[in-house]
C-alpha cells in the first residue's frame, strides 16, 4: 500500500475528533479557562495545528499538590505517567503508546517554547517549573506538527509560564509525609516594561523509608514591549536544586512483607541535581503581513546519582552516574500572511549539545558508602549537533475547507570522545532526514470539523557511545522514520457539551530501544502503534462540571528480533498499557466554596519483550479537593490523593539477577494536603 493511502490500513480505526473551546476550523481542546497575560506574538499559535490538541489553563493545576510538575500533565487525555519515583529521577509523561521507560523517548518537551529534553529525550527540565507558575500546558499529539525535529516522534508538550501582569500570589502547604512548600509568584508591568519572578521551596520525608527530598526553584522573567507593540524582546532565567534520597527498587517478596520499606543495600544511594535555563526571546512585526520571532537559548544539567540495583553479579549492581549537558541553541520563524485565504510560515533552528557521562561501577560486597570506584566503565565526552528548517502554508481556498501541506528536514553531526582508552568516533551519519506532512480540515458548521493530517517523524539513536557513535564494530543504524495518519471530527453537541473521538495508527521503520545510562540497546525493528481517543465535557448547570476521556493503545512490533534472536513480530513492546481514562467532576457551590473529583485509570502492560513474564502497573485512582474562600486575596484548599489508599506499583523486569525478575516501586498512600493561598 502506497504511504498516501494510509487509512486503508487502519479498517478497525474510524476517527471521529470532537473539541470544545475552539474555533470551528481548529482541532484544539481547551481543558479550563486559558488566560494569557502576555502580548501576542506574530507566529502562528499551536491550535493552527490540525491534530489532537490539548490545552490545560492555570485553574487545573494552581490547586494541586504535587511532588512532580509531570504528575500535573497525567491530568489530561491519553497521557501515560511512567512513575519511578525514585529520588530526582521520579518520571515523566508520555502518550500515542510510547512509554517513559527511557528507552524509546517519543515526546519533545518545551518551556516557554524552548526545548528542554537531556540528551536521551528524558524531561529533567520539567521539574523546574511549580503550579503557581504555569499560564498553561499544550499537548501537541501526532506527526503533522513541522516545527521541531529532534524527540519529536509522537508529539510535543510544552509549558508555558506566566509573562506580564501585575499580581503578587503565594501558596504555603503542609501534608503527609511532613510535606513542606512554598510557593511565590509575582508580576509588575508598566509603561512597556513586565517583570516577573518567582520562588519555590519543597521538603518532604517522603512516603517510602530513605526517601527524603529538598530542592528549590527560582526565575526571572524581563521583558518589554514597544508602544505601537511592533517589538516585544526579553530575556528568561531559571535555576533549581534538588538533593534525594533513594529508596530503592522491591522485589515481590520484599513488597508483600513492607511496601513502604528502603532495603539496606540501598541505605546511601541518593542523587544532587542542579539545572539552568536562560532564554533570549524576540518577537518583531515587520510588516502588517509580516512577522518575525527569534530565540536563543542555553540549558545545562549536572547530575550526580548513587543507585543500586538488585543483582547477582560481582560489577553490575552499585552504580555512581554523574551527567554534565550543555545546550545551546537558536531558533528562528517567520510568517507571512498576505491575505486571509494564505498564510506562509517557516524558520529553521540549530542546537549544539556538548556532553560528558561518567559512570563507576563497585562489586555488590563493596561498602555502600562508595567511597573508593572499582571500576569506571564510563568517562565520556560527547558533543550533538542538529539544524532543522521547515516550511508550511495554510491555504483556505473556500470558506469551509483549510489545507496544510508542510515539509521539514533535519541533519545531524557530532563525535565521542571514550576517556577511559582515548578511543574517538563520529556520530552515525543519518544524511538529510526528510518529513513531508500535509493536513486537511472541511468544517460544514461552526459546530462540526472533520479533518485529517498525515505525516513522518523520525527517531535517532542518542548516548556517548556505540550505537549512536560509530566506534569500532559498531553496526550502523538508519534514522527510524515514524509515518502517522490521523482522522476525526469535532463537534458541539449542545451549547454546553462538547467531545472529541480521535483514532490515530503510526508505523515506525528501524525502531530501537535506546538506554544511555546503561549502555543498553535493542533494535525493535518495524513497529506499529495505533489507538481510539474520546473525549467529552459537558457543564450539567451553572455550578457542575463534568469532563472524561478515555484512550485505547497498542504498540506491536511488526518485524524484529530480540538480543537472543528470537523473532518479536507480533510482540507488544513493552510497559505499554491498553487503556488510560481520566474523569473530573467540579461543583461551584457557592461564591466562596468549591468541590472537585478525579478519577485517573491505566491499564496493566507486559514488562519484557517477550510478553512471557505477565502484565502489571495497572492502577485506578481518585483524588478529592475543596476550595474555599476565606476573602478576597486569602483562600484555602484541602486535597485529599489516592482516597481510597488504593495500592499501585510501577514495576519494570530487572535482568541483572542470576534469575531475572520483577522489580516494584510502590506508589503512595493516601495521602492529605492543607493550603494557604495569598493574592494581592
Amino acid at each position: 500500500m502506497p504511504p498516501c493511502c494510509p487509512p486503508r490500513r487502519i479498517s478497525w480505526l474510524v476517527f471521529l475528533a470532537l473539541s470544545w473551546g475552539a474555533h470551528a476550523q481548529e482541532s484544539t481542546v481547551v481543558l479550563g479557562e486559558v488566560t494569557v497575560s502576555s502580548v501576542e506574538t506574530g507566529s502562528l499559535p499551536t491550535r493552527s495545528i490540525l491534530t489532537s490538541v490539548d490545552v490545560m489553563g492555570a485553574e487545573r493545576v494552581k490547586d494541586k499538590n504535587v511532588m512532580n510538575s509531570w504528575e500535573l500533565i497525567g491530568q489530561m487525555p491519553g497521557v501515560q505517567l511512567t512513575e519511578f519515583r525514585l529520588g530526582a529521577e521520579s518520571g515523566k509523561p508520555s502518550f500515542r503508546a510510547f512509554n517513559g521507560e527511557g528507552y524509546i523517548n517519543g515526546i519533545k518537551l518545551l518551556i516557554d517554547g524552548v526545548p528542554s529534553n537531556i540528551n536521551s529525550g528524558n524531561m529533567r527540565y520539567l521539574d523546574m517549573v511549580f503550579p503557581l507558575d504555569m499560564e498553561y500546558v499544550e499537548v501537541v499529539r501526532g506527526t503533522n506538527d513541522p516545527r521541531y525535529g529532534l524527540h519529536n516522534i509522537g508529539g510535543n508538550i510544552n509549558v508555558a509560564t506566566r509573562q506580564g501582569g501585575n499580581y503578587a500570589d503565594g501558596r504555603l502547604t503542609y501534608g503527609s509525609f511532613d510535606t513542606r512548600e512554598l510557593q511565590v509568584a509575582l508580576g509588575r508591568e508598566s509603561g512597556g516594561f513586565a517583570q516577573n519572578y518567582f520562588f519555590a521551596k519543597q521538603d518532604a520525608d517522603g512516603y517510602r523509608e530513605h526517601s527524603s527530598s529538598e530542592k528549590y526553584s527560582f526565575g526571572g522573567k524581563w521583558f518589554y514591549t514597544s508602544e505601537d507593540g511592533r517589538l516585544k524582546t526579553g530575556v528568561m532565567a531559571r535555576l533549581y536544586e534538588h538533593e534525594a534520597e533513594e529508596a530503592g527498587y522491591l522485589t515481590e517478596a520484599e513488597l508483600r512483607a513492607d511496601r513502604f520499606q528502603s532495603p539496606e543495600k540501598n541505605a546511601h544511594d541518593q542523587d544532587y541535581r542542579n539545572m539552568k535555563q536562560l532564554s533570549g526571546h524576540l518577537d518583531y512585526r515587520i510588516s502588517p503581513t509580516l512577522n518575525y520571532s527569534s530565540k536563543l537559548y542555553y540549558n545545562r544539567i549536572s547530575d550526580d546519582r548513587h543507585v543500586t540495583y538488585n543483582g547477582a553479579s560481582s560489577n553490575s549492581a552499585r552504580q555512581r552516574r554523574i551527567w554534565e549537558e550543555e545546550q545551546r541553541g537558536w531558533m528562528n520563524t517567520l510568517t507571512w500572511q498576505p491575505g486571509a485565504q494564505l498564510t506562509i510560515d517557516g524558520g529553521f533552528n540549530y542546537e549544539h549539545q556538548g556532553n560528558r557521562y561518567r559512570r563507576y561501577r563497585y562489586a555488590q560486597a563493596v561498602p555502600t558508602d562508595f567511597s573508593t570506584p572499582a571500576s569506571v566503565s564510563n568517562d565520556d565526552s560527547y558533543e550533538l549537533d542538529n539544524f532543522g528548517a521547515y516550511i508550511q502554508a495554510i491555504i483556505k481556498p473556500a470558506e469551509h475547507w483549510k489545507i496544510v501541506p508542510a515539509f521539514r528536514v533535519d541533519r545531524f553531526w557530532g563525535d565521542t570522545r571514550l576517556h577511559t582508552n582515548g578511543a574517538t568516533a563520529s556520530l552515525q551519519d543519518y544524511g538529510w532526514i526528510e518529513q513531508p506532512k500535509l493536513s486537511v480540515v472541511y468544517s460544514p458548521s461552526p459546530a462540526l470539523s472533520i479533518y485529517g493530517n498525515w505525516g513522518r517523524t523520525f527517531q535517532i539513536l542518542t548516548g556517548s557511545r556505540s550505537p549512536a557513535y560509530l566506534l569500532p564494530g559498531t553496526r550502523t543504524y538508519k534514522p527510524s522514520i515514524n509515518t502517522g495518519v490521523e482522522l476525526g471530527t469535532k463537534l458541539r453537541l449542545t451549547d454546553s457539551s462538547e467531545a472529541r473521538i480521535a483514532i490515530w495508527q503510526q508505523d515506525a521503520t528501524d525502531e530501537v530501544a535506546n538506554l544511555p545510562s546503561a549502555d543498553a540497546t535493542q533494535a525493535l525493528g518495524e513497529t506499529r502503534r495505533k489507538g481510539v481517543d474520546l473525549q467529552f465535557t459537558t457543564r450539567l448547570s451553572d455550578k457542575l462540571k463534568l469532563w472524561a476521556s478515555h484512550s485505547i493503545q497498542e504498540a506491536r512490533v511488526t518485524g524484529g528480533t530480540a538480543a537472543s534472536g528470537t523473532s518479536l513480530a507480533g510482540k507488544e513492546v513493552f510497559s505499554t498499557p491498553r487503556y488510560i481514562s481520566n474523569l473530573g467532576l467540579e461543583y461551584q457551590a457557592n461564591a466562596q466554596l468549591r468541590l472537585n473529583l478525579q478519577g485517573r485509570a491505566q491499564g496493566k502492560y507486559y514488562i519484557d519483550d517477550q510478553n512471557a513474564k505477565g502484565k502489571y502497573g495497572g492502577y485506578v485512582l481518585f483524588d478529592a479537593g475543596l476550595s474555599y474562600a476565606l476573602s478576597r486575596s486569602l483562600g484555602l484548599d484541602l486535597q485529599l490523593k489516592n482516597m481510597f489508599d488504593r495500592k499501585y506499583e510501577y514495576v519494570w523486569y530487572d535482568t541483572i539477577w542470576s534469575t531475572p525478575q520483577a522489580m516494584y516501586s510502590p506508589g503512595a498512600g493516601r495521602a492529605f494536603y492543607a493550603s494557604l493561598n495569598f493574592h494581592m
